[in-house]
C-alpha cells in the first residue's frame, strides 16, 4: 500500500502579512545605528573607530550567519529556525536597549547579527506553501518591507534618541520583532524538516567570525597608539593563524560554509574582487558622512543631531534601495563589467570631489545618493552576473560567497575610515580635524578607482588565457 502524498498547508495573507510585518521591524533595527552612531560615541565616550564596532559586530555576524541560515532551515523547518533566531534577536535588541557601556552594546549587536538569517528562511517558508507565482509576489513583498524598514529606522532613529533615549531606538523595534514572531508562530503552519546527511560547518563558522572580529579588534587597538609594536604583531599573527585555520577547514570540510573552491573558477574570482575593493569603499562613505554632519558647527562641520542626520541619509536610503532592482536590469543588459566600470568611476569621483568640497550640507546628501546608487547597481550587478555564469547546481553557494565579500567590505571599510579618523585627531579636542576626512574621502575615492586596474588586469588575463 502505497503512502499518501501529504501537500502542503497553504498560507494566507495574515500568514504573509506577519512575515512581513517581522521584515518590516527588522530593517528597522539594523539600520538605527549609521544616523546615530555619533549620539552613541559621545554617551558612551568611545572614539570613532570604536564606534565602527557597533555597526561591524552586527554586519560579522550576518556574515557567518547567512551562509548556514537556509542550510538550517532545510534541515530542521523553516519556521521552527526562524522563531529561534528571532528569540536571539530579540535577545540582542534588548541588551542594546540596556547597555550601560561599549561591550555590553556589541554584545547585542552580536546577537543581533543573525536577523540576517530571517530572509532566506523566509523565502523557504514561502516557497514550502504557496505556488510558484504566488511565493514570487510575496518573496518581493518580504524583500520591500525588509528595505522600506531600513528606511523608517534610519528617519525615525533621531526622534526617538532625541526624545526618549538611545535605548530606546533599539527597544521599540525589538518589541515589534517580539510580537511579529508570536504571530507568525501563531499563523504559520510547520513546514517538515528535509532529511540530511551533509553536516553544518560549526568550525567554519566559529573560525570565520573569530578571525572578523579578531581583525576589527587589532584594526582599532592598533590606530589608537595604546598597543606596543610587538602587541600589534602579535594580534597579527592571531588574525592570520584564524584566517589560515578557518581556509584549511573550508577546504576539507564535506559541506563548508563557503565553499572556497568556487574562487578557483575566473568569473567567481574577478565578482569576489569586484566586490571587496567596491564595498570597502561604500563602507568608508557609510560611516564618514554621519561623523562629518555630526561635527560641531563653529568649526568646519554642520552640528547635526541624530534627527537631522537621518534626514540628511534618508535619500541615499532610497537610491540604495532603486538600486538593488536597476542593477539586474542594468547587467542584463549592458553586461556586469560595464556596470561596474560606470558605477566604481561615479564613486572614485565623487569621492575625490568630496575631498576638497563638504562645506555644505547638499554636497554631502549628494554624495551619498551617487555613491549608494553606483555600490548598490554595482554589487548586485556582480550578484546577478554570477549567478548566471555558474552552474544551476551552484548558484547559492556562489551568490552566498559574494553575499559574504560584500558584507566583509563593508565592515572593513568602516573599520578603515574610523581608523583615519582617530589617526587625525586634535590632540588638544580629540575631535577629528577636517584633514583626517578629507583624507578619508579620498583613499575612498582612490579604493574605489583600485576596481578599474582591476577590471584592466582581468580583461588582460583573460586575453591572455584566450590567446
Amino acid at each position: 500500500m502505497s503512502e499518501a502524498v501529504v501537500s502542503p498547508v497553504r498560507i494566507g495573507r495574515l500568514s504573509i502579512g506577519a512575515l512581513g510585518i517581522l521584515a518590516l521591524a527588522l530593517g528597522a533595527l539594523q539600520s538605527v545605528v549609521e544616523p546615530a552612531l555619533p549620539l552613541l560615541q559621545r554617551e558612551l565616550g568611545v572614539s570613532p573607530a570604536e564606534g565602527a564596532l557597533v555597526g561591524n559586530t552586527l554586519l560579522i555576524t550576518g556574515a557567518v550567519v547567512t551562509p548556514v541560515a537556509g542550510k538550517l532551515g532545510d534541515r530542521y523547518g523553516g519556521k521552527r529556525v526562524l522563531v529561534r533566531l528571532m528569540a536571539v534577536v530579540s535577545a540582542g535588541g534588548l541588551l542594546a536597549g540596556l547597555a550601560p557601556n561599549l561591550p555590553v552594546l556589541l554584545l547585542g549587536q552580536v546577537l543581533q547579527g543573525v536577523m540576517v538569517g530571517a530572509l532566506p528562511l523566509s523565502f523557504i517558508l514561502v516557497r514550502k506553501h504557496l505556488p510558484a507565482g504566488e511565493s514570487q509576489v510575496a518573496i518581493g513583498l518580504v524583500v520591500a518591507l525588509f528595505t522600506g524598514g531600513g528606511m523608517v529606522g534610519t528617519l525615525f532613529a533621531g526622534p526617538i534618541a532625541d526624545g526618549v533615549s538611545w535605548h530606546a531606538m533599539f527597544a521599540l523595534p525589538t518589541i515589534a520583532i517580539i510580537v511579529a514572531t508570536v504571530a507568525v508562530a501563531r499563523l504559520m503552519p510547520h513546514d517538515p524538516p528535509v532529511p540530511s546527511d551533509t553536516r553544518i560547518d560549526w568550525p567554519g563558522v566559529v573560525l570565520l567570525s573569530g578571525t572578523l572580529l579578531a581583525f576589527m579588534i587589532g584594526l582599532v587597538k592598533a590606530t589608537s597608539g595604546d598597543l606596543p609594536p610587538l602587541a600589534v604583531g602579535a594580534l597579527a599573527v592571531v588574525v592570520a593563524a584564524l584566517a589560515t585555520g578557518w581556509v584549511v577547514v573550508e577546504r576539507r570540510a564535506a559541506s563548508p560554509m563557503v565553499d572556497l573552491r568556487m574562487l578557483a573558477q575566473p568569473a567567481m574570482w574577478n565578482a569576489c574582487v569586484f566586490t571587496f575593493v567596491i564595498t570597502i569603499s561604500s563602507g568608508m562613505v557609510i560611516f564618514l558622512l554621519p561623523q562629518l554632519f555630526a561635527i560641531s558647527a563653529d568649526g568646519y562641520g554642520f552640528g547635526a543631531g541624530t534627527t537631522d542626520i537621518g534626514l540628511f541619509l534618508l535619500p541615499g536610503a532610497i537610491a540604495g534601495a532603486v538600486s538593488d532592482s536597476v542593477g539586474g536590469i542594468a547587467a542584463r543588459r549592458f553586461g556586469p563589467r560595464a556596470v561596474v566600470i560606470v558605477g566604481t568611476v561615479v564613486t572614485a569621483a565623487t569621492m575625490i570631489a568630496l575631498a576638497s568640497l563638504h562645506t555644505a550640507a547638499w554636497q554631502l546628501v549628494l554624495a551619498k545618493v551617487l555613491t549608494a546608487f553606483a555600490a548598490g547597481v554595482g554589487t548586485t550587478a556582480l550578484l546577478a552576473g554570477a549567478a548566471t555564469t555558474v552552474e544551476t547546481g551552484d548558484t547559492g553557494i556562489a551568490t552566498s560567497l559574494l553575499v559574504v565579500t560584500r558584507v566583509i567590505g563593508v565592515a572593513l571599510g568602516a573599520q578603515a575610515g574610523g581608523a583615519i579618523l582617530d589617526a587625525g585627531a586634535d590632540p588638544m579636542t580629540g575631535r577629528p580635524t577636517e584633514s583626517a576626512f578629507a583624507t578619508g574621502f579620498a583613499f575612498a575615492g582612490l579604493v574605489a578607482a583600485l576596481s578599474l586596474l582591476v577590471v584592466r588586469i582581468t580583461k588582460n588575463t583573460k586575453k591572455g588565457v584566450q590567446a
